[in-house]
């Protein structure tokens, strides 16, 4: 089944021209089904890319799945036309008194600053504050996850001495997980951060599983034990040239920026990337949307 979102959203067409089911607002309402509504806090400027990633992520699962785009009124982007936010996102006060099956709350990249030096941070909180007793299951994604991990543990984020940036192979450290079913025992991620969260950290919190970690890159997952939410430190739903244009960005700023490792064939910036991770962050969003949202939500979405 696909994902089911407004007809005139402009990454339908993008994903039918990949031959994904995006079901109309008009065919969605004709069948006897609940879907899953699944609400995306996303907090990237390039909000038409972003949601283009997810919603392919999400899309190709045998669920209807019902997605809401959430923005945040204390901030509003300076590099998504107004006129798509207006049409396409709603803000918390619209939703607060909403229940939601699933929810997504995406990177931002705003990690070089403290968590309440951010315009929005208060709001954030509060959103997250929401998420216990509104959302049966929540994503975090990159500084998502890291703002998760500090609002809802006290886990600090602590600064790299140089930006990580490139795909990194990561190791399942709980092959059972649900969330990694059908990995292979070494998958392979995006990374885009100047920060990271310690192992320690987390093995200190009885309430954490630490679930996957990678000898370059660190933490990359981690959930609590009753699996309502989950903290993933790379983006593994990041398109084929996404690093490339974060590099060629970052070049033209005049930064100092390495080459993304293990991306570029032999570190050469003219060739096309190899895609190593498409098929692993497939399964994760699979995953965690059908045995962590699907499986254990309740049919009737106020009881949650």
């Amino acid at each position: 089944m696909p994902i089911r979102i407004p007809d005139s959203l402009p990454a339908r067409t993008t994903l039918e021209g990949e031959n994904i089911f995006v079901m109309t607002e008009y065919r969605a309402m004709h069948q006897d089904i609940r879907p899953l509504n699944v609400l995306i806090l996303n907090l990237m400027p390039t909000k038409i890319v972003t949601e283009t990633q997810i919603l392919r992520k999400l899309s190709n699962t045998p669920l209807q799945i019902q997605v809401e785009l959430l923005q945040t009124s204390s901030y509003v982007s300076r590099h998504t036309d107004e006129s798509h936010l207006s049409s396409f996102y709603t803000t918390f006060s619209q939703v607060k008194d909403r229940k939601f099956d699933g929810m997504i709350i995406t990177g931002a990249p705003v990690e070089n600053m403290e968590f309440d030096q951010v315009d929005y941070w208060p709001e954030l909180c509060e959103i997250m504050e929401w998420s216990r007793t509104h959302v049966h299951s929540t994503l975090h994604i990159c500084w998502g996850a890291q703002a998760g991990l500090y609002f809802h543990h006290g886990i600090q984020k602590r600064s790299l001495p140089k930006k990580l940036f490139g795909v990194y192979a990561h190791k399942v450290l709980k092959p059972s997980s649900p969330l990694f079913r059908g990995f292979d025992d070494v998958f392979f991620a995006p990374n885009s951060r100047y920060t990271e969260v310690w192992a320690d950290d987390i093995l200190s919190r009885p309430e954490l599983e630490l679930i996957a970690t990678s000898e370059q890159a660190g933490v990359f997952a981690v959930k609590t034990q009753d699996s309502r939410r989950f903290y993933i430190m790379g983006h593994p739903e990041y398109d084929p040239d996404t690093l490339a244009k974060e590099y060629r960005r970052d070049v033209e700023k005049g930064l100092d920026i390495d080459v993304p490792a293990n991306y570029f064939p032999d570190n050469d910036p003219s060739r096309p990337p190899i895609v190593r991770w498409r098929s692993a962050g497939q399964l994760l969003y699979t995953n965690w949307l059908n045995y962590y949202v699907y499986q254990t939500t309740p049919y009737d979405i106020r009881e949650i």
